[in-house]
């Protein structure tokens, strides 16, 4: 293998690299939303700690460390339909990168 061919070929894994960071930042980015005057963010964990409250009313902590009152179950579903509508989004886009790979 030559230098130019090496040259190439670590450019294009940096590239592929970066735009796989920039592809997450996005796709992170669109999980934050607003609900009942807070900003939450759609992550595994709170889906998780929400799926734990059978209660229609708690305080949780939102991404600015206010404690907002909410209705658990609907927090929830909000959070649930943005990580899957993101993540597929995200899954599509990473498919249509590796393919120009």
């Amino acid at each position: 293998m030559d230098t130019t061919q090496l040259i190439s070929q670590i450019r294009t894994r940096f590239d592929h690299a970066a735009a796989k960071k920039i592809l997450k930042e996005k796709y992170e980015a669109r999980m934050t939303f607003g609900h009942n005057g807070g900003m939450f963010k759609s992550t595994p964990e709170m889906i998780t700690f929400l799926g734990l409250y059978s209660e229609q009313r708690i305080v949780v902590q939102d991404l600015y460390d206010t404690p907002v009152e909410v209705n658990a179950r609907d927090l929830l579903d909000e959070m649930r339909k943005k990580w899957y509508e993101q993540m597929n989004a995200w899954l599509v886009e990473w498919n249509e990168m590796q393919k120009q790979r």
